[in-house]
C-alpha cells in the first residue's frame, strides 16, 4: 500500500528555520515527480517546489525563492524541503504529493496521485 508521511513542522519564529521531510512506502522516490504545496486558511493549495524523477531537476516558486530548497536523498527514499528565513505568511500546512507518471515536475496539483496527511508550519514571535 502506498503512504506518503510528511513531518518536521512545527513552531517557529520569523527568521527561524525548519526541515520538511518527506518519505513514501510503496514507491521508490526517485522514480517520482515529487512536490510541496502549502494550503494557509481560507487560501488555496499552492504549489511551492517539485523535484522531477531522474535527474533530479527542480522548480522553486518565486515566493519562496532563495529561502527554500528541496532536496533528495536516495539512499534514505526521501525528499526535504529547507525552509529559511520563515516569515509569518509562510504559515500553512504543507503537503508531500507523489505524481505517479514520473517525468519532469509541475505543482499542478490535479498531477499528483498521492499526497500525504500534511504536516503544520507556524511561523510567529
Amino acid at each position: 500500500q502506498v503512504q506518503v508521511v510528511e513531518s518536521g513542522g512545527g513552531l517557529v519564529q520569523p527568521g527561524g528555520s525548519l526541515r520538511l521531510s518527506c518519505a513514501a512506502s510503496g514507491f521508490t522516490l526517485d522514480y517520482y515527480a515529487i512536490a510541496w504545496f502549502r494550503q494557509a486558511p481560507g487560501k488555496e493549495r499552492e504549489g511551492i517546489s517539485c523535484i522531477s524523477s531522474g535527474s533530479g531537476g527542480t522548480y522553486i516558486a518565486e515566493s519562496v525563492k532563495g529561502r527554500f530548497v528541496i532536496s533528495r536523498d536516495t539512499a534514505k527514499n526521501s525528499v526535504y524541503l529547507q525552509m529559511t528565513d520563515l516569515k509569518p505568511e509562510d504559515t500553512a500546512v504543507y503537503y508531500c504529493a507523489l505524481d505517479n507518471a514520473g517525468g519532469p515536475c509541475t505543482v499542478v496539483v490535479a498531477y499528483y496521485d498521492y499526497w500525504g496527511q500534511g504536516t503544520q508550519v507556524t511561523v510567529s514571535s
